[in-house]
């Protein structure tokens, strides 16, 4: 079918009226017909994720019924065991398509468990291994605006789904017509009880869970911390609060982003790696007593701070505040004598490689992973398979994603929103601030400055440009980067990693993915990244110098460079 077959077909498919209206009203619009029936919104690995709309390209409840009953296709075909764990943020629709999913599970005999409320992904994760599930589904488009959502898919150890299942439920999707009629409504797969609502003692064995991971609990009562947190109008509000509450944090909400809103009117674009972001906590803090700014994304994996500076605050990195988690853990587990032997940490390539020599310092192994936190989560896996997952001490993501632990497999900011209250309480007892722990990371290791520069193609063949674009770096690998000289090239496509000076290859023990890494000796690097569903190419930039006017020279040239 063409756009226009797949739109004939869906007016005439006796939708609801609501539906049949917005589908009249884009009858004269082209390119808004094309952008709606142009083909099938895509299921990947990390699910799907699209402008909520009709049409077969975007997201409502026809196509997450199918991708729900793609995913209980699979399941059936499984040996895992016939359960399903599904969650959902504050964005319009998300409770009505978790409730389309557990419908599309129970009509294939599956028993599905569904939180009563909002609840942030990590819960979900933590839900999907504590109830013995074989997946799990979220409702969300995580830090998009409003006008997104999405479905993100689990597989049993509370991962992202992988490669080889979410083909497989691809091809189900693919065999499984639209419109097919619900057996039953969603109130009469409760009453049967295929569907149950998850229980509060889910939500307690989680906090009791997440709270066992402080290192030092008494730490935060003691030191009287004040933060500001905005929960950025999303599931954060409640869990957060209750473990901060119960430690003892003295919290001030930012009243307008305190309760869901599907709109983030407050917020239009609530990414916490953004300082705009934060820009009404800045607001709040001007009058509210205040040792540390802290704000979730809507879904609460997510975790961004900022903290006093002068007369205004400064808003901390991903990477910055990941290696100060790590900095303050490896510091507090040295002092109790409680690093396992064999320890490891583990980061994605793109974070800074700053956290590889505070690893070393404390003789803890940093292992880096392809982008994407299942990478984390399949580190620990393995631990887990060996009986070892007690050496996993913590993993991060430069786009502000933590995790300490193994009870959940994705990142979770209500665990790193304690762990970062109880970092900021045990310098404030100390006379410290964070800037005051960050700068002392600095003067041990030297000044790493990191940058992120996102290029977006435009045009109808905008994702081949994207592949030109990496096709020439290829070709033309620079010798210099920003005056450093290129002394290494991973490419992690063919899984080779050459020795620029000696011409020595090596190979990359990771899957392989379209990515390039740049490495400047001990200047830096430059990796380069395209999106895999968006004509986009991202630039990680790494620059290294014993001070940071010498490190921003020299970035600010690497930058420079590479634009052109």
């Amino acid at each position: 079918m063409n756009y226009l077959d797949r739109y004939h077909f869906w007016c005439n498919a006796g939708l609801p009226e609501d539906v049949c209206r917005e589908l009249d009203s884009i009858k004269n619009d082209e390119e808004e017909l094309k952008g709606r029936f142009g083909g099938d919104l895509q299921f990947g690995t990390a699910g799907m994720r699209g402008i909520m709309g009709a049409g077969s390209n975007r997201l409502n409840r026809y196509t997450v019924r199918r991708a729900a009953q793609g995913m209980a296709a699979w399941l059936s075909s499984t040996d895992l065991p016939q359960k399903a764990a599904i969650g959902y943020d504050s964005r319009h629709n998300s409770q009505l398509f978790a409730e389309v999913c557990a419908v599309a599970f129970a009509e294939a005999g599956i028993h599905t468990y569904l939180y009563d409320r909002l609840a942030p992904t990590p819960m979900l994760s933590y839900a999907v291994r504590e109830l013995g599930c074989g997946c799990g589904i979220v409702i969300s488009a995580s830090h998009n605006a409003g006008a997104y959502n999405g479905v993100k898919c689990y597989g049993p150890d509370g991962c992202q789904m992988t490669d080889e299942p979410a083909a497989v439920v691809t091809e189900k999707i693919g065999t499984i017509a639209y419109f097919i009629p619900e057996e039953k409504s969603f109130d009469a797969f409760m009453a049967d009880g295929l569907i149950s609502y998850i229980g509060q003692d889910i939500w307690e064995k989680y906090y009791q869970t997440v709270l066992a991971e402080a290192v030092d609990p008494e730490m935060i009562r003691s030191a009287g911390l004040d933060i500001v947190y905005t929960p950025l109008c999303g599931t954060g509000n409640e869990p957060v609060r209750e473990i901060l509450g119960r430690l003892g944090v003295n919290i001030t909400v930012v009243s307008c982003q305190e309760k869901p809103d599907g709109d983030f009117k407050t917020c239009e674009y609530p990414n916490p790696e953004t300082d705009a972001a934060l820009n009404e906590s800045y607001k709040v803090a001007k009058s509210a007593p205040c040792d540390v700014i802290l704000g979730t994304d809507p879904d609460a994996d997510r975790v961004a701070i900022a903290v006093p500076c002068g007369d205004g605050y400064q808003k901390l990195s991903g990477n910055e505040l990941g290696c100060l988690l790590l900095d303050y853990i490896l510091k507090a587990r040295a002092a109790q004598n409680s690093i396992p032997n064999g320890a490891i940490t583990v980061r994605s390539i793109v974070s800074s490689p700053l956290a590889d020599q505070i690893a070393k310092h404390y003789g803890v192994e940093m292992k880096a992973v392809l982008t994407g936190f299942k990478y984390i989560g399949g580190e620990i896996l393995n631990l887990e398979e060996k009986g070892e997952q007690d050496k996993f001490v913590f993993g991060f993501e430069e786009s502000c994603g933590y995790l300490k632990g193994t009870y959940a497999r994705d990142k979770d900011a209500v665990v790193a929103s304690m762990l970062v209250c109880e970092m900021a309480a045990s310098l404030k007892k100390q006379g410290k601030t964070i800037l005051d722990a960050l700068n002392e990371i600095y003067a041990t290791y030297g000044y790493y400055l990191a940058y992120v520069q996102s290029i977006e193609l435009t045009g109808a063949d905008a994702m081949e440009k994207a592949a030109k674009m990496m096709a020439d770096l290829r070709d033309s690998v620079p010798e210099t980067i920003g005056g450093a000289k290129v002394t290494c090239v991973r490419d992690y496509r063919s899984s080779i990693s050459k020795n620029v000076v000696t011409g020595e290859e090596s190979a990359i023990q990771l899957p392989k993915s379209n990515v390039l890494e740049f490495l400047l000796g001990n200047s830096g690097s430059v990796i380069a990244r395209p999106s895999g569903t968006e004509p986009k190419v991202k630039f990680y930039y790494t620059a290294v110098a014993q001070d940071k006017d010498a490190a921003k020279a020299l970035l600010d040239a690497m930058v420079a460079q590479m634009s052109k």
